[in-house]
This record gives structure tokens, sequence and C-alpha cells, in this order.
């Protein structure tokens, strides 16, 4: 667990704390797109990130193209209202930001006043420079996202590594001196080579969060649905820390079969029916 103390006046970790840990302390940052799960994380992340990713965990989408404003609001929400600590930052989704910088502030606007978390993610490097100088000259906190850009997959061929030679190397350099300049706080980079994300972490003042990238970043993000081993399939670039996927397949094959065997809900599970322990402390 990150040793940055929250805010004194908002009791949460704040940007400029987060822009500050670079080449210090790791950032520890987590996806949470519920309210108890936010909860679980809370101390233990330094940012809880709401993924548009809860497009394929949470509703089955085959890509996050097809998540809504609205749902990354709800959602967004949901995460502020149960967590205390961490800072929290909300994705723009597909569509929302990239007509214009007018159209990017004010549906960033909205995240913010909607769902009070701290800042905006968006996907795009050179090509977003002024999108996010325009938000950030006007008081919205935005975190980029560099290499490989799930909203850019169809452009992309599909979730590929990138960086793989020198003018892709260089374009995604690029990126991330781009952002920088333009004001972002701190920039992810996704599924690029490890030596390429070395490179820009060394290069750069804004911290690095890494996921498929390297140890050298400043900080790591996983999805927490694939850490905690709840899908079957996941990237290369993914640790299981648990296996939950297991855990619930075995209770809900024992839930089954209590009550297909009429074992389940016995007398303890029932209103107004004394137990024999109940009727024990009676006594």
């Amino acid at each position: 667990m990150s040793h940055q103390q929250p805010n004194r006046d908002t009791g949460r970790i704040s940007v400029p704390t987060i822009r500050a840990m670079k080449s210090g302390d790791k950032i520890v940052i987590l996806t949470a797109y519920t309210a108890p799960m936010a909860a679980l994380l809370d101390d233990h992340c330094d940012v809880l990130m709401v993924g548009d990713s809860l497009g394929m965990v949470v509703y089955g989408f085959d890509s996050t193209l097809p998540v809504t404003l609205d749902m990354m609001i709800a959602h967004g929400a949901a995460v502020v209202r149960a967590s205390h600590r961490a800072c929290v930052v909300v994705d723009m989704p597909f569509g929302s930001y990239q007509a214009s910088p007018e159209l990017a502030f004010a549906n960033a606007a909205r995240v913010l006043k909607e769902t009070g978390a701290a800042c905006i993610k968006m996907e795009g490097g050179a090509e977003l420079a002024d999108t996010i100088r325009f938000l950030t000259q006007r008081g919205i906190p935005v975190m980029a996202h560099i290499g490989l850009m799930p909203q850019h997959s169809n452009t992309l061929g599909g979730f590929k590594t990138q960086g793989r030679d020198d003018a892709a190397r260089a374009a995604i350099l690029a990126d991330a001196k781009a952002v920088v300049d333009a004001g972002a706080f701190a920039v992810v980079i996704e599924g690029v080579i490890a030596t390429l994300a070395t490179e820009i972490t060394r290069a750069i003042a804004i911290p690095t969060i890494g996921i498929g990238a390297s140890p050298a970043c400043d900080g790591q993000v996983l999805v927490v649905d694939d850490m905690l081993g709840l899908f079957e399939r996941s990237p290369k670039f993914v640790k299981k820390y648990a296996d939950l996927r297991g855990v619930i397949t075995t209770a809900a094959t024992t839930y089954a079969a209590e009550v297909r065997g009429g074992q389940f809900p016995s007398d303890a599970q029932c209103y107004g029916v004394v137990t024999t322990d109940a009727a024990r402390k009676v006594k």
C-alpha cells in the first residue's frame, strides 16, 4: 500500500499528489466499476480507475466502443460514493471527446460534476494534445493513455503489442511528449514493448502507469477482474492473485446441490423457527 497521505481537505489522495509521485513511491491502481468493489479496494490503491473496460467486463461487449457516457457516469458515481481515500479517475468513452475540444470539455465537466471524481482519462497522443490543453487550462485534470488504445482497436487491427519497429517507437514516444506538453498529469502506457515503456518513463516528467508495459513505469494498473482470476483467459501481462472463478464455481455448485437436495434453507435460515443453538442460549 502506498505511503502517500490523503488530502486533508477532501480526505482523498489528490491529483497533485499523484503527479508528485514521479520516480517516488510506485502508484497502485486497479479498476473499479461497482460500489462493493470500490469499498474493498479503496484502502489499498492510490487511484481507482473507472475504466471503459466495464463494457467488456460488466456488460459483455466485444469491445469498449459501445460504452456510453451515461454508463461511465453511473459507475463512476458508485465508485466515488463507496470510496474515501483513493483518487478516482473516470474514462471518457468513445465518441465523447474526439469531435472537438469544446465537446470534450462539456462531457468531461459533466463527468466530474455528476460523479465527484477528481479527473478523467482519454485515449490519444499527439492528435489529442489540443484537447488535453483545452481541458487542463479550464480546470479539468487529464490522465492520458497511449500505446495500445482499445478505442482504436478497429484502426490498430485488434489488440496488438505496439512499438515493435523504429517508426512505431518514435511515434509513441512523440505521443508521450505531446501529452506532457499539453498538461496531462499522468499517462497510461498500454501494450508496448518493455524497453519503449522504460525509455518513455525516463524521458518525461509526469508519472507513467504501465499495463502490459514495463516494471520501470512509475505505477501499474490492472483490470481487477483479471487480477482476481474471474476470467478463464486473460492477457499475458496479467498476474492472477486469486482464483475467484474457482471459488464462485464451487460455491454455486454446492448451493445448487443443497437446494435440489432440500438441505437449503435449513431452520437456521428461516424466521420464526427456534434452532437448537438458539434454544441452548435461551436456557
